[in-house]
């Protein structure tokens, strides 16, 4: 199986799903990145790491140790720039036609004979204006095929309830399969630990341990889940080939109903 999991920035990977991506690897499927930008917009570093014109090339670099780490077969970068963060924390997108990117998408489906692609949520998880950007592009991408052609699409973060951090989840995408990433915590640590200059921000947003510190570890979500976008989901659970290849790993739940935290 051939995936294609298609990011707005460096880091998007492993924080939204790192995990899964990583069973997904050791369950022998090919599991192939499409970066947008190269977080050139995102944090230097605490103390800073480099310079505003060099953090791309930083980042980048962050990048593959992290595919790397999780598995990952190959990485691309759609050379767009990622710009800064405005006041009040104003997140944005990068700037570029969306036929444009969407075709760019395509392209790399088409030349890797994908199966399977994933990419961010709906809501563009927390509302980032780059998430929702890439979402929409790669949806145009995928229904650019016709039907015999088109592979499956999922987006991450899915909404169920329980998340471990219901701030980054999508509220309009419901979770048709959660996965515990216990089996795979290591990876996905390691992964966080490639993305230095991102640090400060991933301990800011970590949840406390019982102690009230925050570490790395306690930056990750121990659940992960996905959403199916297409073909769309009629009856559960999802029975396809991507959710066939999960169905038999360790802490993996393919959802015979929808639960959300609106429904509690």
């Amino acid at each position: 199986m051939r995936i294609l999991v298609v990011v707005a920035h460096p880091d998007d990977e492993t924080m939204l799903s790192g995990g899964t991506l990583a069973l997904l690897a050791k369950a022998g499927a090919e599991v192939h990145y499409l970066c947008a930008t190269r977080g050139e917009g995102g944090d230097l570093g605490e103390p800073p790491m480099c310079s505003r014109d060099e953090v791309g090339q930083v980042r980048e670099q962050e990048m593959v140790c992290a595919v790397d780490t999780l598995g990952g077969s190959s990485l691309r970068f759609m050379d767009y720039m990622d710009p800064t963060v405005g006041e009040d924390n104003e997140l944005f997108a990068f700037v570029a036609d969306e036929e444009e990117v969407a075709a760019q998408v395509l392209e790399e489906i088409r030349e890797m004979d994908i199966d399977v692609v994933i990419t961010h949520g709906s809501n563009g998880e927390y509302g980032h204006a780059a998430h929702l950007k890439v979402h929409q592009c790669v949806k145009i991408a995928v229904m650019s095929f016709t039907e015999k052609e088109r592979p499956l699409l999922y987006s991450f973060q899915g909404a169920f309830q329980g998340h471990p951090k219901e701030r980054v989840m999508n509220q309009d995408d419901a979770a048709h399969v959660i996965l515990d990433i216990a089996s795979v915590e290591v990876e996905k640590l390691a992964a966080i630990t490639c993305h230095k200059t991102q640090h400060g921000l991933f301990l800011r947003k970590a949840i406390p341990d019982e102690h009230g510190k925050r570490s790395l570890r306690y930056s990750l979500m121990p659940l992960e889940s996905l959403h199916r976008i297409y073909p769309m989901v009629e009856r559960l659970p999802v029975q396809d080939a991507l959710a066939n290849l999960l169905a038999g790993m360790e802490g993996v739940r393919i959802l015979d109903k929808i639960s959300t935290p609106e429904q509690s």
